[in-house]
């Protein structure tokens, strides 16, 4: 694809993205939850909802930095990411470490666990050298 089409499909600033497990508890420890994450993350590279430029994965909190695509939200792809990634996880938990998911129970009106924290960091990346 030229680069000037691509351009034309990446419709907001690259985005510098933390998401952090709840209370920094030590969740993507195993590697099969680092692989959920990449597969999540490959997924919507696939469905052209993001571009991926770089990110790393530790223990407790992973950092991106990414651009949405094709008139998506940051806000909307940061939210189903989030949910779709804490929901597989979840249900791994349930089935092969249940003692482990208590440690993630919460006192919430909509929720009865929660893995990761609310209010994700993302800050647009505007100049290109802040990129670089």
């Amino acid at each position: 694809m030229a680069e000037d089409t691509m351009a034309t499909l990446l419709t907001e600033y690259p985005q510098f993205f933390t998401a952090t497990c709840l209370e920094w508890k030590r969740l993507l420890q195993p590697d099969k939850y680092k692989n959920l994450v990449v597969k999540s993350m490959r997924f919507l590279v696939d469905n052209n909802r993001v571009r991926i430029y770089g990110f790393v994965i530790m223990n407790s909190h992973l950092h991106l930095i990414w651009q949405m695509k094709g008139g998506h939200r940051p806000q909307d792809v940061q939210r189903d990411f989030l949910k779709f990634t804490g929901q597989q996880i979840k249900q791994d938990l349930l089935l092969n470490h249940p003692e482990v998911l208590e440690h993630f129970k919460v006192q919430a009106r909509d929720r009865h666990y929660q893995l990761w924290e609310r209010n994700a960091l993302s800050v647009e990346l505007r100049r290109e050298n802040v990129l670089t």
